[in-house]
């Protein structure tokens, strides 16, 4: 029981995996799935009350049935309020990684970050992919301004 506590502490820890939305279709694969773009939701972990939607192609057939293929760079962002907003977890760093997700069998993964805007009272998330070597500049970025009756509190 001791040596498991390490491997559920780290599992805790992960971040929160989207939930599936909903998908099309793009391409017809005859041998496995059809290529896609995937619409997948996510709460923000520090930010009740603001969910983000992200919008990404998902690429089909033998390879990504399998899991090997790597999908395209590009993916769009729309984050909104969705009930109150209160920071139950403390202060919010100026900027920080809320969610990331593998877009390949190696070193390529999908990001958003998330940025306090203080002077405008207002939380910025940003979308991109980034590889090992070399990344892609194509990204999405959208607000959530925050009702000025709660003022975003951010780590000094």
């Amino acid at each position: 029981m001791r040596n498991f506590l390490p491997f559920a502490l780290a599992a805790l820890s992960l971040p929160l995996a989207a939930e599936p939305v909903g998908e099309v279709s793009t391409a017809f694969k005859l041998i496995g799935p059809n290529h896609k773009v995937v619409v997948e939701a996510y709460d923000d972990p520090r930010v009740q009350g603001v969910s983000c939607y992200v919008s990404r192609a998902k690429t089909g057939g033998l390879s990504g049935a399998f899991g090997l293929a790597e999908d395209r760079a590009e993916a769009s962002i729309a984050c909104r309020q969705v009930g109150d907003i209160a920071f139950p977890k403390g202060p919010l760093p100026q900027q920080e990684e809320v969610f990331s997700e593998r877009a390949s069998i190696l070193f390529k993964r999908l990001r958003v970050v998330r940025m306090v805007d203080a002077t405008r009272n207002t939380l910025v998330y940003l979308t991109y992919t980034d590889r090992l070597i070399d990344g892609s500049p194509q990204n999405s970025v959208t607000a959530v301004p925050v009702p000025r009756s709660t003022l975003v509190p951010v780590q000094r």
